[in-house]
């Protein structure tokens, strides 16, 4: 309720255009809010605000507005208030924006940035997309291994008011080669005298520029860093990676895999900034690729229409089977593509995983089979003999559905595939053309059919 009072007073502020209240009340709030209450006003309004800002904000709420917004400010503002903004902006902030940028309004920016600036931007504009190099900053703390505690923290003093992050200090050669870490809880808790090389961390844990940001990701994760350094094939320190980047990549990476579990492509626009048509072309490709694989179904339905035409009970239980397959299958294949995303699982493991599904698809599937056989005996008197074969072949699908699901995340992996894609609509088809095999083989060898 305070955050909604305090977006209606702004509200009130920029109706009245009494500006050096707006810019008072502005300069009060947090950057990410301020991008909030800027994104839901007509583009006139967000310009009016942006303008108002101080001008130590100003490059801070630019970074967190979304690029329809920015395009509008950098449309709306002179050349040097476009290049100041950019001068203030981290690089991998100013990289992000023109990767989303129109052509043109991307020319304008570097076109108004300092030449060094312009220069590390192209760098990391050249990087393979999803690449560490991609996503990192070139603002870090860099130190040599001959100074002082002292001389760092005057050194850190100094320039730290640029840098994205300055917990971690970089120990660097004259080849600008690193050599070690150092944290400022340290320096802070040693002697002034203290040689920084003495102090440093030597076995220093890095990330290449242009290895798979997924993979730093899960390193940083594994060892609870809030940053890694980033360095290129000569061991040459170039960037670092800092927790905000990991928490976007880990949003995209979650962000993507559950499009393709849900059988979508990947889209990079928010759901609501994304029109019907965008949004039907990523979902109607997997669902044409499953309509189709799902006429298989139909094929095995007609190669045993002899079965189920001499006794038609059979028919009534094909749903269940099917679906029963289905949920079994998803259940392994959202647990092992889970597992796979956060490390846990490597494609090394495929026999302990199948192992492990196969004992726990017999536990699972004896339990199921128990259930339906005395549900069916008390449902259909007389009829044990077809109760004991949907018993069986519920307990031979659920093996099968598990096991499928299971290896097949783990297979996609192996064959450098997203293992995402191996999730519940695709399992589901597959297990249900199983399911359906199996069930009237089991029925025509107990059944005589």
């Amino acid at each position: 309720m305070e955050k909604e009072y305090d977006f209606e007073m702004l509200n009130r502020y920029l109706e009245e255009r009494d500006y050096r209240s707006l810019r008072e009340a502005l300069a009060e709030e947090n950057e990410v809010d301020i991008a909030d209450f800027m994104e839901n006003l007509p583009q006139d309004k967000a310009t009016v605000v942006f303008r108002t800002l101080p001008k130590e904000l100003a490059a801070e709420v630019f970074s967190n507005l979304p690029p329809e917004t920015q395009q509008i400010i950098i449309r709306s503002i002179t050349d040097e208030e476009l290049g100041a903004i950019v001068e203030d902006l981290f690089v991998d902030d100013a990289v992000d924006m023109l990767e989303e940028l129109p052509a043109n309004v991307v020319k304008r920016v570097l076109k108004n940035a300092q030449p060094e600036t312009r220069n590390l931007i192209n760098q990391f504009l050249n990087y393979p997309e999803n690449s560490v190099g991609s996503i990192m900053t070139a603002e870090f703390i860099d130190l040599k291994k001959n100074m002082t505690v002292s001389g760092a923290i005057n050194r850190i003093r100094r320039i730290g008011e640029d840098r994205e992050s300055i917990y971690t200090c970089y120990v660097t050669d004259s080849r600008r080669c690193l050599e070690g870490v150092v944290t400022v809880k340290e320096l802070l808790l040693s002697p002034d005298d203290t040689v920084i090389g003495d102090l440093m961390e030597r076995d220093v844990i890095t990330a290449r520029t242009t290895e798979d940001q997924e993979e730093a990701v899960q390193r940083m994760m594994r060892y609870d860093f809030i940053s890694m350094p980033v360095v290129d094939h000569e061991n040459r320190l170039v960037g670092i990676v800092t927790v905000d980047d990991v928490m976007d990549v880990m949003e995209e990476e979650a962000t993507e895999d559950f499009e393709k579990m849900a059988a979508m492509a990947p889209s990079e626009r928010p759901y609501l900034k994304t029109n019907v048509f965008e949004l039907a072309k990523n979902r109607i490709v997997w669902l044409l690729v499953l309509m189709v694989s799902g006429m298989i179904t139909g094929g095995i339905l007609g190669k045993y229409e002899a079965s189920f035409a001499a006794l038609p009970l059979l028919v009534t239980f094909i749903p269940m089977l099917t679906d029963t397959g289905g949920n079994a299958g998803s259940q392994s294949s959202t647990l092992v593509i889970r597992g796979m995303a956060v490390g846990e699982i490597r494609p090394g493991d495929f026999l302990k995983v199948l192992w492990k599904e196969l004992r726990v698809s017999l536990i699972v599937g004896v339990v199921l089979s128990a259930v339906n056989f005395v549900r069916l005996v008390i449902m259909y008197p007389g009829n044990e003999l077809i109760a004991l074969t949907v018993a069986f072949a519920l307990l031979a699908t659920v093996v099968v559905a598990k096991t499928i699901g299971g290896i097949l995340p783990i297979v996609a992996k192996s064959v450098k595939a997203d293992p995402a894609i191996m999730a519940a609509p695709l399992i589901t088809t597959i297990v249900d053309a199983c399911s359906l095999v199996i069930y009237f083989n089991v029925a025509e060898r107990l059944l005589k059919l």
